[in-house]
């Protein structure tokens, strides 16, 4: 399955690739602070950074690194976010998850939308068997998310990251393909 062609319609959203017209709204997003307050990396400063960003993006795309999809809004095309798929070890079938979503968009259910779909996806078109996910323990809105999803919290690595300055420790959550599939089809 190429990574560059992949679209996933929600009721609201659609998951697909990104590009470069979209430069200015992934800048707004990864430069606020408060969407990065908890990211491995300082918010962005430069326009120049997001299209080295969308570069690396387009790369791992192309050989099956990563896939990092934009979070669209059907109702405007306005992207409102991000969710990737990266450190694959396809041998046993497992990758990381990780997400963004602009500040003007939080608590309206698009990321759980999102991710609801994004997983699906994983787990049935890629046939992965276990997606991870690693976040700062102080991220109430995403431990919430993960967990409605179906993930569980598997353990905290302390002292993990060092950004700007701030250690920080991580959050380990896991989801098993078989624990996906006998959730209830609402989510």
């Amino acid at each position: 399955m190429p990574f560059d062609a992949v679209t996933i319609p929600t009721k609201r959203l659609t998951l697909r690739v990104l590009t470069y017209s979209d430069a200015h709204a992934l800048f707004e997003m990864f430069s606020d602070p408060e969407v990065m307050r908890y990211w491995s990396s300082p918010p962005l400063t430069d326009l120049s950074q997001i299209h080295r960003m969308l570069d690396d993006i387009h790369e791992d795309s192309s050989n099956h690194r990563a896939l990092q999809l934009g979070i669209e809004r059907q109702a405007d095309n306005l992207l409102v976010g991000t969710c990737v798929l990266y450190h694959f070890h396809f041998p046993s079938r497992r990758a990381e998850l990780g997400y963004a979503l602009g500040r003007p968009f939080w608590r309206l259910g698009y990321m759980q939308e999102a991710l609801n779909a994004f997983i699906t996806y994983a787990f049935e078109t890629l046939d992965l068997n276990r997606l991870e996910a690693d976040i700062d323990p102080r991220n109430l809105a995403s431990a919430k998310i993960l967990e409605r999803l179906g993930f569980q919290k598997e353990g905290l690595l302390r002292e993990r990251w060092i950004v700007s300055g701030e250690v920080s420790d991580t959050g380990f959550y896991g989801l098993l393909r078989r624990d996906w599939l006998e959730r209830s089809p609402t989510g």
